[in-house]
């Protein structure tokens, strides 16, 4: 989409930055005196930058028709909000009356009339002498004849006087702004009236009878206009009490005969502000921007009506609704807002900081807070307390929402996102009557046409995480002056030290243990984990290879004799940051509800009880983030990976470390018997079981087997034939048992023997399995040596019939795979010389990223030899 500025061009002022209050506040005065700026000075001008709305164009209508002597409204009453336009609207009619060429391409009803002004910032009564000066009949009088010669007397004049006076110079338009400033001013001038010993009055109740016969007498004039302008409120006055005082008596006074007219109204505000800031905008490059923003919308689920939603945006923009409508019903409802006024100042700056941005549209959260001339356009309305709440959770480089920012994905991270919406928060905060935002409505102030809005809501839910002066309140998100619990949270966050931070830590490891394995949690010293045949889950504090290879080499003085026992859980270190800081906020609400001294709210306390909840259930995820590297020693360490937990996972670490190292063949359940005469029993007549298994305990990277299931395969081994059972005794070897089940209990002297021994003497010993073996044969070659592929030991034929060939198509269970290859491939190739094993891979229902792909799975392949047939991934 087009950026703004190249669719709707700023004037010139805008853009060069002269954007000082004085071009927005208009001066009747000044315009009279011919001082004022240009764009008020310059009737054309004024003219060309003013949007007649409505009621301008009603106010200009009835006052060319009263002073054309066409009858009319005789006295107008001009009453909005400050700032609501009524100087602009006197300027209009000023310029439509004085300069009436100039004005008529824009006004055609335009003539030329006597023009009177009255300014009361400007006309200041005094007391010299005995004499008062600066009376409003005086001034009136001044300006319609040059001199002031009948109206010199204190006392207001009378309607006759007044008649004579006005009634010579029609068409006479009477223009008085800002009468109760000096009226204000007039209630102080007394003296003078005291030395005429006219009695108990002054120059204020004077001027409010001369407002009456005034307005009287130009009732009975046709063609004099009386136009005056009205407060709707006094909080701009230092006595505000006396000042409403004075304006219910002007009103009094003025509402006999007066009409009140409203010169912006409704959504003209729109027209107004894209007036005044705006040259020219191309309207077909503006509904295309509105266009693609109001199908953005509905897709989303944002609008009731994308008919009436088009329409309003094609009158805002380049501004969004929301950004006009927070500024003039929210921030206008302020009792010190100038409403049109304060609006198109703070729009002209925001346009000016925006002229070289590629933004489509201006919304609510493109206000760049930290620009201090817009800062302070704002903080003058709601006090310098909100300041500090700026610089900590939105303007500073360092502020809280730029910190939610750097946590979210990479695809919105640099898009400054959490800064926006606490941008458009702030703004939504302030109003005379309801504060805060829905989530709705920051997903329309906020939402891009490149991001989804469910973005918007993990960002608002981020923020109410982290930032210390945003409150969520029936359903709307506010910032206010007062600390959340986000501020208590941190404070107590940074009171926790290293030690109670690191026994909080051993205590959720050892919580969350279990007994899957033994399990010992961060020792200090070798010592502190045993040395006896049970399979070991050593849990490290740190990842320390210097300790983790002193454990797995020492214990105590003497060197680790059951090294194949050990397993370590070790913590990934670039998840530790993120452990340790959940963990510092687990402790702190835990403080915070246990500190008395704070005076919470039911509220709070909900919110702190739920957060201790919330943050129980997750204790379990996430110390698995952090542990999740399972070391295994081997001739080399070796790791295995737990990868990314699995929400809702509940198993005790020591029983996952478990499952996965039987899945990855680390521990077996069973030891298949060709692997024990291939392996072990290679050279061999017989093997002794309690050296087999204590060589199996010491020796890394040897099949780790439990006592229980160590026995269970040998039992099994020998029912099914595929060695025997005996016992050693003087040298010499016993088969007591082959093809039934012995009874076996790792003594020293137990055996297991070659099957074709025991089956020779079995066919030479009276047909039973029991008797003598000579002396045993030589020892073959170490524990954990592997036969030849192919190779076989010399010895008896087995008996026929013979299978020749072999062709499987399986399907292997998850897990099994080491079995399989142990069991049934080892078989065939031990049997036959030539072995194809083609597999057929499917994984699907995870993800694997493109980089962890190619170096594991690719570079094994390619180190093993194996030919790739067919490949294809998808992402």
């Amino acid at each position: 989409m087009k950026p703004f500025r190249s669719v709707a061009i700023p004037h010139r002022d805008i853009l060069e930055g002269r954007l000082t209050m004085d071009v927005f506040a208009a001066d009747l005065w000044e315009v009279y005196r011919g001082r004022a700026p240009e764009d008020y000075r310059d009737p054309e001008i004024f003219f060309r930058k003013t949007y007649l709305t409505a009621g301008l164009k009603n106010l200009l209508s009835v006052a060319s028709k009263r002073l054309r002597g066409e009858g009319g409204d005789p006295v107008i009453q001009i009453q909005t909000p400050f700032g609501g336009g009524k100087t602009h609207s006197l300027i209009a009619l000023y310029h439509a009356f004085t300069s009436p060429d100039s004005v008529r391409p824009y006004f055609k009803g335009a003539m030329k009339a006597n023009v009177v002004v009255i300014v009361g910032t400007a006309i200041s009564p005094k007391e010299e002498g005995g004499r008062i000066e600066g009376t409003l009949w005086e001034e009136i009088e001044r300006q319609l004849e040059g001199r002031v010669e009948e109206m010199t007397h204190p006392i207001s004049p009378g309607k006759e006087a007044l008649r004579e006076l006005l009634e010579k110079h029609q068409p006479l338009l009477i223009l008085m702004d800002e009468v109760l400033e000096y009226v204000a001013k007039a209630a102080g001038i007394k003296r003078g009236y005291s030395e005429l010993r006219i009695g108990d009055t002054n120059l204020a109740a004077q001027t409010i009878a001369f407002m009456q016969e005034l307005t009287e007498t130009v009732k009975s004039l046709d063609r004099t206009l009386l136009v005056v302008t009205l407060p709707s409120s006094v909080v701009e006055y230092p006595d505000e009490e006396r000042a409403q005082e004075l304006l219910l008596k002007l009103q009094k006074v003025a509402g006999r005969i007066e009409r009140v007219y409203s010169p912006v109204s409704g959504d003209e505000i729109y027209d107004v502000i894209r007036r005044r800031l705006f040259s020219e905008v191309d309207d077909e490059g503006a509904r295309e921007v509105v266009n693609e923003f109001v199908d953005y919308y509905e897709k989303e689920g944002l609008l009731v009506s994308k008919a009436e939603y088009r329409e309003k945006m094609l009158r805002t923009y380049p501004f969004h609704p929301e950004t006009i409508d927070v500024l003039h019903k929210r921030w206008g409802s302020l009792p010190t807002f100038q409403r049109t006024r304060g609006v198109l100042r703070i729009l002209s700056l925001v346009v000016h900081r925006l002229k070289d941005s590629s933004a489509p549209l201006i919304r609510p959260c493109d206000f760049d807070l930290a620009f201090d001339e817009l800062a302070e356009e704002l903080l003058k309305h709601i006090g310098r307390e909100y300041e500090s709440v700026l610089r900590a959770d939105v303007t500073a480089w360092d502020s809280n929402s730029r910190k939610v920012d750097e946590t979210l994905g990479s695809a919105y991270k640099g898009l400054g996102l959490a800064t926006k919406v606490a941008t458009a928060i702030f703004l939504y905060s302030f109003s005379g009557g309801e504060r805060g935002a829905t989530l709705g409505e920051l997903k329309l102030a906020c939402a891009d046409v490149n991001i989804p809005t469910s973005v918007i809501t993990e960002v608002v839910e981020k923020l109410s995480g982290s930032l210390y002066y945003l409150w969520k309140e029936e359903g709307r998100y506010v910032f206010k002056s007062q600390p959340n619990l986000n501020k208590l949270l941190v404070s107590k966050m940074a009171e926790i030290e290293e030690p109670e931070l690191m026994e909080e830590a051993r205590s959720l490891v050892t919580k969350y243990a279990g007994s899957a394995l033994a399990t010992y949690v961060w020792p200090g010293a070798p010592r502190d984990v045993p040395d006896g045949e049970e399979l070991k889950l050593v849990i490290m504090q740190r990842y320390d290879l210097d300790l983790l290879k002193r454990i797995l080499e020492e214990y105590g003085d003497n060197p680790r004799v059951n090294k194949n026992t050990l397993f370590f859980l070790a913590p990934l270190e670039s998840e530790r940051y993120g452990f340790e800081s959940w963990l510092r906020r687990k402790i702190a609400w835990r403080r915070i509800s246990e500190d008395r001294s704070l005076n919470l709210t039911d509220a709070q306390r909900e919110e702190i009880d739920s957060n201790i909840k919330a943050m129980s259930g997750e204790e379990r995820d996430e110390l698995r983030k952090l542990y999740r590297v399972v070391i295994v020693p081997a001739k080399e360490l070796k790791e295995v990976s737990l990868g990314i937990p699995t929400f809702g996972d509940r198993r005790p670490l020591s029983l996952e470390v478990f499952e996965k190292l039987k899945e990855e063949g680390e521990i077996v359940e069973r030891l298949s018997p060709v692997l024990i005469t291939e392996r072990y029993m290679r050279d061999r007549d017989y093997l002794e079981l309690v050296q087999l298994y204590r060589a199996l305990l010491s020796t890394p990277g040897e099949p780790r087997i439990r006592r229980d299931k160590f026995i269970a395969s040998i039992r099994e081994a020998v029912r099914r034939g595929n060695f025997g059972f005996g016992y050693l005794e003087d040298s010499r070897v016993r088969c007591t048992v082959i093809e039934s089940t012995p009874e076996i209990s790792l003594r020293e002297g137990e055996v297991i023997v070659r099957k074709e021994l025991c089956e020779e003497k079995k066919r030479t010993g009276e047909g039973k399995a029991e008797g003598e073996l000579g002396p045993a044969g030589p020892v073959g070659g170490p524990i954990g040596a592997r036969p030849p592929v192919g190779g076989t030991r010399e010895g008896p034929t087995p008996e026929g019939p013979f299978i020749t060939s072999v062709s499987l198509s399986l399907r292997i269970p998850r897990g099994r795979f080491s079995d399989f290859y142990r069991g049934v491939l080892g078989v065939l190739e031990d049997s036959f010389e030539e072995t194809e094993v083609v597999i057929s891979l499917k994984a699907k229902g995870g993800r694997i990223s493109r980089s962890r792909y190619e170096d594991t799975v690719r570079e094994t392949l390619t180190q093993i030899g194996a030919e790739i047939l067919e490949e294809e991934t998808e992402e």
